[in-house]
């Protein structure tokens, strides 16, 4: 397995966040939610238009302004409200089931509790949740006022740190992730945000799953694809037959 260390990524990392930041700017932090919003919030966003993900979060919290009411609510009626995001059934029936099981467990649907765990311990806990996966977990503990440093691999960053050369090209989010956070001693929750949202427009813009535009590029110079791309064109990014497989647990 390659990993981060192969070739000195722990400086790559800081080299590639300064370059996305000289051609993307410095983003500003959005305001967090409480744990148990950020979860519901990440747990209805995969493969989904961050506008339309937003949406369909107001439109359950405005439905269901307690969670215990929430995670009563059949699963039919939620996946009305979240229609519009990718596969909302099975994102419904996650959701329902994962609530449910919190509340069995905190009544109050409290998770600062998570705090005092160590990062590793979080998301593990999470992870235990019925349809969350390293994504979800990453993003409940660092988006969060939990403020946790844990590194969000969505299929935007996972297609950049795979065509850059930092992990393999069938390599997973964990394995990603895994990869991300040895190279990132010491970086703040803060700092690993700002990471996931300069990559996340990279690939949403230049690094993009059809079409890679290599020679635009703010980390060509480093980017094992983009040298590749000068000798053939650049191939389309791998998809999976059954994308609902992409959302079982992200």
């Amino acid at each position: 397995m390659q990993m981060a260390f192969d070739f000195g990524a722990v400086g790559d990392m800081a080299w590639v966040r300064d370059q996305l930041r000289s051609r993307f700017g410095q983003p500003d932090r959005v305001c967090a939610r409480a744990p148990i919003g950020q979860l519901v919030k990440s747990s209805i966003s995969g493969r989904t238009l961050d506008e339309v993900s937003l949406a369909a979060y107001r439109r359950l919290v405005q439905a269901y302004p307690e969670w215990p009411a929430l995670a009563a609510a059949s699963t039919g009626d939620v996946e009305v409200l979240i229609s519009d995001v990718t596969f909302p059934d099975v994102k419904a029936r996650h959701l329902g089931d994962a609530l449910r099981a919190i509340g069995a467990r905190h009544p109050d649907f409290d998770l600062a509790f998570l705090g005092r765990l160590s990062v590793a311990e979080a998301l593990t806990w999470l992870e235990r949740l019925p349809g969350v996966g390293r994504k979800v977990s990453a993003s409940t503990l660092n988006f969060s006022t939990l403020d946790m440093p844990a590194f969000v691999v969505d299929s935007h960053v996972l297609r950049v740190l795979s065509r850059y050369g930092f992990v393999r090209r069938k390599a997973g989010t964990r394995t990603a992730y895994d990869a991300a956070m040895a190279a990132s001693p010491r970086w703040s929750a803060a700092e690993l945000a700002e990471l996931h949202i300069l990559m996340k427009r990279l690939g949403q813009t230049i690094c993009r799953l059809n079409r890679a535009r290599c020679p635009d590029c703010p980390i060509r110079q480093r980017c094992k694809t983009a040298a590749a791309s000068s000798r053939r064109p650049v191939r389309a990014g791998r998809r999976n037959t059954d994308r609902r497989q992409e959302v079982m647990r992200e």
